[in-house]
Protein backbone atom coordinates (compact mmCIF):
# COMPACT_ATOMS: atom_id res chain seq x y z
CA UNK A 1 0.00 0.00 0.00
CA UNK A 2 1.21 3.63 -0.78
CA UNK A 3 2.10 6.11 1.72
CA UNK A 4 -0.54 8.93 2.37
CA UNK A 5 0.63 11.76 2.54
CA UNK A 6 -2.52 14.48 3.18
CA UNK A 7 -3.29 17.70 4.95
CA UNK A 8 -3.79 15.27 7.62
CA UNK A 9 -0.11 14.09 8.24
CA UNK A 10 1.13 10.68 6.99
CA UNK A 11 -0.55 7.54 7.10
CA UNK A 12 0.88 3.98 5.53
CA UNK A 13 0.38 -0.03 6.20
CA UNK A 14 3.00 -1.31 8.27
CA UNK A 15 5.95 -3.63 6.91
CA UNK A 16 5.94 -2.17 3.25
CA UNK A 17 5.07 1.61 4.01
CA UNK A 18 5.55 2.77 7.19
CA UNK A 19 9.14 1.49 7.64
CA UNK A 20 11.90 2.85 9.77
CA UNK A 21 13.86 5.52 7.57
CA UNK A 22 10.97 6.79 6.30
CA UNK A 23 9.68 7.42 10.05
CA UNK A 24 13.54 9.19 11.17
CA UNK A 25 13.21 11.27 7.58
CA UNK A 26 9.98 12.73 8.19
CA UNK A 27 10.75 13.51 12.32
CA UNK A 28 14.02 14.84 11.04
CA UNK A 29 12.57 17.24 8.33
CA UNK A 30 9.76 18.17 10.73
CA UNK A 31 12.21 19.43 13.44
CA UNK A 32 14.13 21.75 10.93
CA UNK A 33 10.86 23.22 10.90
CA UNK A 34 10.61 24.09 14.35
CA UNK A 35 11.63 26.80 17.31
CA UNK A 36 13.80 26.40 19.79
CA UNK A 37 11.82 24.41 22.49
CA UNK A 38 10.72 20.50 23.72
CA UNK A 39 8.39 18.62 21.05
CA UNK A 40 5.86 16.51 22.51
CA UNK A 41 4.67 12.84 21.83
CA UNK A 42 2.04 10.75 22.05
CA UNK A 43 0.32 7.61 20.61
CA UNK A 44 -2.98 6.13 20.24
CA UNK A 45 -2.42 3.05 21.90
CA UNK A 46 -1.95 0.48 18.62
CA UNK A 47 1.11 -1.84 19.61
CA UNK A 48 3.11 -0.70 16.65
CA UNK A 49 2.98 2.90 18.22
CA UNK A 50 5.49 1.44 20.77
CA UNK A 51 8.11 0.78 18.33
CA UNK A 52 7.48 3.89 16.23
CA UNK A 53 8.08 6.21 19.47
CA UNK A 54 11.29 5.29 19.79
CA UNK A 55 12.32 6.05 16.41
CA UNK A 56 10.11 9.34 16.80
CA UNK A 57 12.44 9.58 19.98
CA UNK A 58 15.43 8.38 19.28
CA UNK A 59 15.65 10.96 15.63
CA UNK A 60 14.52 13.94 17.90
CA UNK A 61 17.32 13.33 20.44
CA UNK A 62 19.53 12.92 17.40
CA UNK A 63 18.71 16.67 16.29
CA UNK A 64 19.37 17.73 20.11
CA UNK A 65 15.46 18.22 21.18
CA UNK A 66 14.21 17.26 24.35
CA UNK A 67 11.25 15.39 24.12
CA UNK A 68 8.45 15.33 26.77
CA UNK A 69 6.18 12.09 26.34
CA UNK A 70 3.08 11.62 27.26
CA UNK A 71 2.37 8.18 26.35
CA UNK A 72 -1.22 6.46 25.53
CA UNK A 73 -2.98 9.91 24.99
CA UNK A 74 -5.65 11.51 22.70
CA UNK A 75 -4.33 13.48 19.98
CA UNK A 76 -6.17 16.37 21.46
CA UNK A 77 -4.41 15.82 24.61
CA UNK A 78 -0.93 15.90 22.60
CA UNK A 79 -2.14 19.73 20.74
CA UNK A 80 -3.18 21.22 24.07
CA UNK A 81 -0.07 19.55 25.92
CA UNK A 82 1.94 21.71 22.91
CA UNK A 83 -0.31 25.36 23.48
CA UNK A 84 -0.10 25.13 27.19
CA UNK A 85 3.56 23.96 27.90
CA UNK A 86 4.66 26.66 25.06
CA UNK A 87 6.53 23.66 23.47
CA UNK A 88 8.02 23.94 20.14
CA UNK A 89 5.87 21.52 18.20
CA UNK A 90 4.46 17.86 19.18
CA UNK A 91 3.70 14.58 17.39
CA UNK A 92 0.69 12.53 17.78
CA UNK A 93 1.26 8.43 16.17
CA UNK A 94 -1.78 7.55 15.31
CA UNK A 95 -3.56 6.50 11.96
CA UNK A 96 -6.74 7.96 13.43
CA UNK A 97 -9.65 5.30 12.32
CA UNK A 98 -7.74 3.40 10.07
CA UNK A 99 -7.69 -0.36 10.83
CA UNK A 100 -4.58 -1.91 12.92
CA UNK A 101 -2.28 -2.58 10.11
CA UNK A 102 -1.90 1.50 9.39
CA UNK A 103 -0.23 3.82 11.53
CA UNK A 104 1.36 6.88 10.70
CA UNK A 105 2.32 10.40 12.12
CA UNK A 106 0.18 14.05 12.72
CA UNK A 107 2.60 16.87 12.71
CA UNK A 108 1.88 20.02 15.27
CA UNK A 109 3.20 22.99 15.42
CA UNK A 110 3.64 25.56 18.49
CA UNK A 111 0.45 26.66 18.29
CA UNK A 112 -1.35 23.28 18.96
CA UNK A 113 -2.55 22.83 15.53
CA UNK A 114 -1.69 20.50 12.87
CA UNK A 115 0.30 21.76 10.12
CA UNK A 116 -1.30 23.75 7.17
CA UNK A 117 -0.81 23.17 3.70
CA UNK A 118 2.11 25.26 3.45
CA UNK A 119 3.58 23.66 6.53
CA UNK A 120 3.10 20.15 5.16
CA UNK A 121 4.75 21.89 1.50
CA UNK A 122 7.50 22.39 3.74
CA UNK A 123 8.44 19.67 5.35
CA UNK A 124 8.00 17.38 1.99
CA UNK A 125 10.70 19.60 0.58
CA UNK A 126 12.78 19.46 3.57
CA UNK A 127 12.70 15.60 4.03
CA UNK A 128 13.17 15.20 0.00
CA UNK A 129 16.31 17.60 -0.14
CA UNK A 130 17.67 15.63 3.41
CA UNK A 131 19.36 18.58 4.96
CA UNK A 132 18.68 17.79 9.08
CA UNK A 133 19.97 19.28 11.91
CA UNK A 134 21.86 16.38 13.68
CA UNK A 135 23.54 17.48 16.49
CA UNK A 136 27.57 16.57 16.87
CA UNK A 137 27.51 16.92 20.77
CA UNK A 138 28.63 14.08 23.14
CA UNK A 139 25.60 14.92 25.31
CA UNK A 140 21.59 14.71 24.98
CA UNK A 141 18.49 15.79 26.87
CA UNK A 142 16.84 13.00 28.92
CA UNK A 143 13.18 12.18 28.05
CA UNK A 144 10.85 13.27 30.47
CA UNK A 145 7.41 11.22 31.02
CA UNK A 146 4.87 13.17 31.71
CA UNK A 147 1.80 11.28 33.22
CA UNK A 148 -0.34 14.06 34.20
CA UNK A 149 -1.61 15.62 30.88
CA UNK A 150 -4.67 13.69 30.62
CA UNK A 151 -5.28 15.04 34.45
CA UNK A 152 -4.71 18.19 32.88
CA UNK A 153 -6.87 17.78 29.50
CA UNK A 154 -9.84 17.19 32.01
CA UNK A 155 -9.06 20.35 34.16
CA UNK A 156 -8.80 22.68 31.52
CA UNK A 157 -12.37 21.59 29.90
CA UNK A 158 -13.53 21.73 33.59
CA UNK A 159 -12.49 25.04 34.27
CA UNK A 160 -14.25 26.37 30.79
CA UNK A 161 -16.77 28.91 32.21
CA UNK A 162 -19.68 26.94 31.08
CA UNK A 163 -18.91 24.31 33.69
CA UNK A 164 -19.98 26.71 36.20
CA UNK A 165 -20.50 25.12 40.04
CA UNK A 166 -24.03 25.67 39.30
CA UNK A 167 -23.77 23.85 36.20
CA UNK A 168 -21.19 20.69 37.18
CA UNK A 169 -23.94 20.19 40.38
CA UNK A 170 -26.72 19.83 37.46
CA UNK A 171 -24.54 17.20 35.63
CA UNK A 172 -23.64 15.17 38.67
CA UNK A 173 -27.09 15.54 40.27
CA UNK A 174 -28.13 13.25 37.24
CA UNK A 175 -26.07 10.69 38.09
CA UNK A 176 -26.03 9.41 34.25
CA UNK A 177 -25.06 5.83 33.36
CA UNK A 178 -22.67 5.92 30.32
CA UNK A 179 -21.14 2.82 28.05
CA UNK A 180 -17.49 3.88 26.65
CA UNK A 181 -16.25 2.24 23.73
CA UNK A 182 -13.11 3.63 23.16
CA UNK A 183 -11.73 0.33 21.26
CA UNK A 184 -8.83 0.24 23.54
CA UNK A 185 -7.02 2.85 22.66
CA UNK A 186 -6.27 6.83 23.33
CA UNK A 187 -9.93 7.05 24.86
CA UNK A 188 -9.80 4.04 27.51
CA UNK A 189 -8.32 6.37 30.04
CA UNK A 190 -9.42 10.04 29.35
CA UNK A 191 -13.03 9.28 28.54
CA UNK A 192 -13.90 7.58 31.66
CA UNK A 193 -11.83 9.94 34.15
CA UNK A 194 -13.82 13.12 32.43
CA UNK A 195 -16.96 11.30 32.97
CA UNK A 196 -16.17 10.01 36.67
CA UNK A 197 -15.30 14.25 37.00
CA UNK A 198 -19.03 14.84 36.31
CA UNK A 199 -20.60 12.59 38.80
CA UNK A 200 -21.13 9.71 36.11
CA UNK A 201 -21.63 6.11 36.32
CA UNK A 202 -19.25 4.51 33.89
CA UNK A 203 -19.58 1.24 32.07
CA UNK A 204 -16.33 0.70 30.35
CA UNK A 205 -17.32 -1.57 27.23
CA UNK A 206 -13.40 -2.06 25.22
CA UNK A 207 -10.89 0.83 27.31
CA UNK A 208 -8.37 -1.76 28.11
CA UNK A 209 -5.77 0.62 26.64
CA UNK A 210 -3.91 -1.58 24.48
CA UNK A 211 -4.69 -0.79 21.27
CA UNK A 212 -6.08 -3.79 20.38
CA UNK A 213 -9.03 -3.17 18.63
CA UNK A 214 -12.47 -5.02 19.03
CA UNK A 215 -14.27 -4.40 15.71
CA UNK A 216 -13.37 -1.83 13.41
CA UNK A 217 -12.42 0.99 14.73
CA UNK A 218 -14.06 3.80 12.74
CA UNK A 219 -16.94 5.02 15.14
CA UNK A 220 -19.82 4.86 12.42
CA UNK A 221 -23.43 3.23 13.34
CA UNK A 222 -22.64 -0.45 11.28
CA UNK A 223 -19.46 -0.97 13.49
CA UNK A 224 -21.17 0.36 17.07
CA UNK A 225 -23.76 -2.97 17.53
CA UNK A 226 -21.59 -4.39 20.60
CA UNK A 227 -21.68 -0.69 22.19
CA UNK A 228 -25.81 -0.48 21.46
CA UNK A 229 -26.64 -3.87 22.96
CA UNK A 230 -24.41 -2.91 25.95
CA UNK A 231 -26.50 0.45 26.60
CA UNK A 232 -29.77 -1.72 26.58
CA UNK A 233 -28.44 -4.54 28.38
CA UNK A 234 -27.21 -1.95 31.29
CA UNK A 235 -29.77 0.25 31.22
CA UNK A 236 -27.55 3.68 30.42
CA UNK A 237 -28.46 6.55 29.63
CA UNK A 238 -26.38 6.89 26.72
CA UNK A 239 -23.26 5.36 24.90
CA UNK A 240 -20.13 7.18 23.90
CA UNK A 241 -17.82 5.68 21.16
CA UNK A 242 -14.42 7.24 20.20
CA UNK A 243 -11.97 6.53 17.23
CA UNK A 244 -8.45 5.50 18.36
CA UNK A 245 -7.13 8.63 19.20
CA UNK A 246 -10.42 10.03 20.36
CA UNK A 247 -10.83 13.54 18.42
CA UNK A 248 -14.33 11.92 16.96
CA UNK A 249 -17.04 11.65 19.09
CA UNK A 250 -20.07 9.33 18.37
CA UNK A 251 -22.90 8.80 20.40
CA UNK A 252 -26.28 6.39 21.33
CA UNK A 253 -28.97 6.96 23.07
CA UNK A 254 -30.80 5.51 26.15
CA UNK A 255 -32.96 3.36 23.66
CA UNK A 256 -29.73 1.98 21.79
CA UNK A 257 -30.06 3.42 19.23
CA UNK A 258 -27.25 5.44 16.89
CA UNK A 259 -27.99 9.14 17.03
CA UNK A 260 -25.33 9.20 14.00
CA UNK A 261 -22.13 10.68 13.87
CA UNK A 262 -23.66 13.55 12.17
CA UNK A 263 -25.73 14.81 15.16
CA UNK A 264 -22.82 15.17 17.49
CA UNK A 265 -21.66 18.83 16.39
CA UNK A 266 -25.10 19.75 16.15
CA UNK A 267 -25.37 18.60 19.75
CA UNK A 268 -22.23 20.96 20.71
CA UNK A 269 -22.61 23.47 18.68
CA UNK A 270 -26.32 24.33 20.73
CA UNK A 271 -24.96 23.91 24.19
CA UNK A 272 -22.38 26.10 22.85
CA UNK A 273 -25.16 28.71 21.47
CA UNK A 274 -27.70 28.31 24.10
CA UNK A 275 -25.20 29.64 26.45
CA UNK A 276 -23.20 32.23 24.42
CA UNK A 277 -23.61 35.05 27.16
CA UNK A 278 -20.34 32.77 29.01
CA UNK A 279 -18.19 33.01 26.01
CA UNK A 280 -16.38 36.34 25.53
CA UNK A 281 -17.14 36.49 21.65
CA UNK A 282 -15.57 39.96 19.90
CA UNK A 283 -17.79 39.27 17.01
CA UNK A 284 -21.56 41.08 16.14
CA UNK A 285 -23.20 38.07 16.24
CA UNK A 286 -21.60 34.47 16.98
CA UNK A 287 -20.08 32.62 14.48
CA UNK A 288 -19.49 28.65 13.43
CA UNK A 289 -17.80 27.51 10.98
CA UNK A 290 -18.14 23.67 9.85
CA UNK A 291 -17.05 21.60 6.80
CA UNK A 292 -18.99 21.44 3.61
CA UNK A 293 -19.84 17.60 4.38
CA UNK A 294 -21.45 18.71 6.99
CA UNK A 295 -25.39 18.35 7.90
CA UNK A 296 -27.62 21.08 6.68
CA UNK A 297 -28.93 21.01 10.70
CA UNK A 298 -26.15 23.02 11.61
CA UNK A 299 -27.53 26.27 9.91
CA UNK A 300 -30.95 25.15 11.10
CA UNK A 301 -29.82 25.58 14.68
CA UNK A 302 -27.65 28.47 13.84
CA UNK A 303 -30.87 30.26 12.35
CA UNK A 304 -32.90 29.55 15.25
CA UNK A 305 -29.69 31.33 17.59
CA UNK A 306 -28.64 34.38 15.52
CA UNK A 307 -25.54 32.86 14.48
CA UNK A 308 -23.74 33.19 11.24
CA UNK A 309 -22.48 30.02 9.41
CA UNK A 310 -19.31 29.94 8.01
CA UNK A 311 -17.94 26.49 5.75
CA UNK A 312 -14.53 25.38 5.04
CA UNK A 313 -12.69 22.71 3.05
CA UNK A 314 -12.78 19.42 4.78
CA UNK A 315 -9.54 18.64 7.48
CA UNK A 316 -9.56 19.65 10.64
CA UNK A 317 -7.04 22.22 9.65
CA UNK A 318 -9.02 23.49 6.92
CA UNK A 319 -11.53 24.49 9.13
CA UNK A 320 -9.21 25.93 12.38
CA UNK A 321 -7.92 28.41 9.97
CA UNK A 322 -11.33 29.59 8.97
CA UNK A 323 -12.56 29.53 12.90
CA UNK A 324 -9.21 31.85 13.55
CA UNK A 325 -9.58 33.70 10.59
CA UNK A 326 -13.88 34.64 11.80
CA UNK A 327 -13.01 34.59 15.41
CA UNK A 328 -15.71 31.67 15.42
CA UNK A 329 -16.52 30.63 19.06
CA UNK A 330 -17.42 26.81 18.14
CA UNK A 331 -16.66 24.63 15.07
CA UNK A 332 -16.43 20.75 14.08
CA UNK A 333 -16.75 18.58 11.56
CA UNK A 334 -19.94 16.37 10.84
CA UNK A 335 -17.73 12.88 11.48
CA UNK A 336 -18.29 13.39 14.97
CA UNK A 337 -15.41 16.50 15.54
CA UNK A 338 -15.86 19.37 18.37
CA UNK A 339 -13.33 22.14 17.75
CA UNK A 340 -14.10 24.99 20.75
CA UNK A 341 -11.29 27.43 20.53
CA UNK A 342 -11.93 28.47 24.61
CA UNK A 343 -10.14 24.93 25.42
CA UNK A 344 -7.67 25.24 22.34
CA UNK A 345 -7.81 24.71 18.15
CA UNK A 346 -8.40 20.96 17.91
CA UNK A 347 -11.36 18.33 17.19
CA UNK A 348 -11.66 17.07 21.13
CA UNK A 349 -14.01 14.33 22.00
CA UNK A 350 -13.24 15.38 25.59
CA UNK A 351 -14.92 18.92 25.11
CA UNK A 352 -17.43 17.29 22.70
CA UNK A 353 -18.64 15.09 25.44
CA UNK A 354 -18.91 17.36 28.26
CA UNK A 355 -20.23 20.42 25.94
CA UNK A 356 -23.27 17.79 25.59
CA UNK A 357 -23.49 16.29 28.85
CA UNK A 358 -24.10 19.94 29.82
CA UNK A 359 -27.12 20.31 27.32
CA UNK A 360 -28.85 17.27 28.66
CA UNK A 361 -28.67 18.15 32.18
CA UNK A 362 -29.23 22.02 32.13
CA UNK A 363 -32.06 21.11 29.91
CA UNK A 364 -33.14 17.89 31.99
CA UNK A 365 -33.09 15.96 28.41
CA UNK A 366 -32.63 12.53 27.49
CA UNK A 367 -30.22 12.47 24.49
CA UNK A 368 -33.21 10.75 22.21
CA UNK A 369 -35.13 14.15 23.80
CA UNK A 370 -32.29 16.29 22.58
CA UNK A 371 -31.85 14.33 19.05
CA UNK A 372 -35.77 14.76 18.82
CA UNK A 373 -35.27 18.80 18.60
CA UNK A 374 -32.97 18.59 15.78
CA UNK A 375 -34.27 18.74 12.12
CA UNK A 376 -34.27 15.49 10.48
CA UNK A 377 -32.01 15.00 7.06
CA UNK A 378 -31.01 11.77 5.67
CA UNK A 379 -27.82 11.20 4.75
CA UNK A 380 -26.15 8.92 2.36
CA UNK A 381 -22.63 8.73 2.08
CA UNK A 382 -20.33 5.94 -0.14
CA UNK A 383 -17.33 5.67 -1.76
CA UNK A 384 -15.69 5.05 -4.82
CA UNK A 385 -12.37 4.01 -6.50
CA UNK A 386 -11.31 6.98 -9.27
CA UNK A 387 -7.84 7.19 -10.74
CA UNK A 388 -8.87 9.51 -13.50
CA UNK A 389 -9.01 13.32 -13.93
CA UNK A 390 -11.15 14.54 -11.11
CA UNK A 391 -11.43 17.93 -13.02
CA UNK A 392 -13.36 15.92 -15.23
CA UNK A 393 -15.67 14.42 -12.61
CA UNK A 394 -15.85 17.60 -11.62
CA UNK A 395 -17.58 19.18 -14.49
CA UNK A 396 -19.29 16.13 -15.40
CA UNK A 397 -21.17 16.39 -11.89
CA UNK A 398 -22.10 19.85 -12.39
CA UNK A 399 -23.62 19.41 -15.97
CA UNK A 400 -25.41 16.39 -14.49
CA UNK A 401 -27.41 18.74 -11.94
CA UNK A 402 -27.81 22.37 -14.06
CA UNK A 403 -30.53 23.08 -11.58
CA UNK A 404 -28.02 23.33 -8.69
CA UNK A 405 -25.91 25.82 -7.27
CA UNK A 406 -22.47 24.59 -7.42
CA UNK A 407 -19.52 25.23 -5.29
CA UNK A 408 -15.95 24.91 -5.52
CA UNK A 409 -13.29 24.54 -3.34
CA UNK A 410 -13.19 21.12 -2.20
CA UNK A 411 -14.00 18.54 -4.79
CA UNK A 412 -17.56 19.98 -6.43
CA UNK A 413 -20.73 20.46 -4.21
CA UNK A 414 -24.47 20.72 -6.16
CA UNK A 415 -26.93 22.76 -3.29
CA UNK A 416 -30.90 22.48 -3.72
CA UNK A 417 -33.37 24.04 -1.96
CA UNK A 418 -33.88 20.99 0.47
CA UNK A 419 -30.98 19.34 -0.32
CA UNK A 420 -27.14 18.80 -1.95
CA UNK A 421 -24.75 16.72 -2.96
CA UNK A 422 -20.76 16.20 -2.94
CA UNK A 423 -18.22 14.81 -4.84
CA UNK A 424 -14.79 14.75 -3.20
CA UNK A 425 -11.18 13.18 -3.30
CA UNK A 426 -10.55 11.96 0.35
CA UNK A 427 -7.89 13.12 2.24
CA UNK A 428 -6.68 10.10 3.84
CA UNK A 429 -7.51 7.56 1.32
CA UNK A 430 -7.08 6.79 -2.63
CA UNK A 431 -10.99 7.43 -3.05
CA UNK A 432 -13.93 10.09 -3.98
CA UNK A 433 -16.15 10.28 -1.23
CA UNK A 434 -19.99 10.91 -2.55
CA UNK A 435 -22.48 12.53 0.46
CA UNK A 436 -25.64 13.61 -0.33
CA UNK A 437 -28.62 14.97 2.49
CA UNK A 438 -32.12 15.45 1.86
CA UNK A 439 -35.28 15.26 4.14
CA UNK A 440 -35.83 12.46 1.95
CA UNK A 441 -34.01 9.18 2.27
CA UNK A 442 -34.93 8.12 -1.05
CA UNK A 443 -34.12 11.34 -2.72
CA UNK A 444 -30.75 10.98 -1.15
CA UNK A 445 -29.53 7.78 -2.35
CA UNK A 446 -30.87 8.89 -5.89
CA UNK A 447 -28.22 12.01 -5.62
CA UNK A 448 -25.58 9.41 -4.85
CA UNK A 449 -26.59 7.35 -7.70
CA UNK A 450 -26.60 9.72 -10.14
CA UNK A 451 -22.89 10.60 -8.75
CA UNK A 452 -21.35 7.04 -8.76
CA UNK A 453 -22.87 6.28 -11.69
CA UNK A 454 -20.59 9.21 -13.36
CA UNK A 455 -17.44 7.82 -11.15
CA UNK A 456 -17.99 4.83 -12.97
CA UNK A 457 -18.40 5.55 -16.80
CA UNK A 458 -15.09 4.54 -18.38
Amino acid sequence: MPVIRSISGLRATLGDGLLPNLISNCVAAFETLLPKGEVVIGYDGRPSGIWVQKIVNGTLLACGRQVRTLGIVPTPTVQLSVEQLKAAGGISITASHNSAEWNGLKFINKDGVFFDLIENTKLEKAEKFGVFNFSKLPNFAEIINDNEAIKNHIKSILNLPIFSSASLKKIKERKLKIVVDAVNSSGSKAIPELLKALGCEVVELFCEGNGKFPHTPEPVTVNLKLLAEEVRKVNADLGIAVDPDADRLVLIDENGQPIGEERTIVLAIESVLSNIDVFKITTKVPIVVVNQSTTRAVDDVCEKYGAMLERSAVGEINVVKTMKKLKAVIGGEGSGGVILPACHYGRDSLVGTALILHHLATNKLTLSEANKKIPVYNMVKIRCEYNRDLSKLYNAVIEQFPNGKPIKGDGIKIVFPESWVQARASNTEPIVRIIAEDTSLKDAKNLVKAVMKICQKK
